[in-house]
């Protein structure tokens, strides 16, 4: 991957463009269920959303096989999405980017207070 890739997201819009041509071979239910799946996986990604590519990719890769075996959506996610996203993210707990951000600001207010001598 060059710099220039890297710096506009091209990689990220490639993947995600590969990522959408084979769910569009799944079934209905599971089509639904990936895109539930990655509406709700952007909460715990990065700034750039960057650490998500590998975590769609196997829940794409799970909805595919689980199609290809004859299971439903609803057996393989259930009907939690949000805590399977959760799950899939790192388990129950989770550090979303909201979760990052309020602690880099509660670090940042600290060092200044310090700085000020509060």
């Amino acid at each position: 991957m060059n710099l220039w890739d890297t710096v506009t997201g091209n990689d990220m819009t490639r993947e995600f463009t590969a990522f959408e041509a084979r769910a569009e071979a799944l079934p209905p239910d599971h089509r639904a269920a990936w895109d539930q799946i990655k509406n709700g996986m952007w909460t715990y990604g990065s700034f750039t959303g960057r650490n998500l590519m590998p975590i769609l990719d196997n829940a794409l890769g799970l909805l595919e096989e689980t199609a290809a075996e004859g299971l439903s959506a609803q057996d393989v996610v259930g009907d939690d999405i949000p805590g399977f996203c959760a799950a899939l993210a790192g388990g129950e707990g989770a550090r979303t980017y909201r979760d990052r951000w309020r602690a880099q600001l509660n670090r940042t207010v600290a060092k200044k207070l310090k700085e000020l001598g509060a």
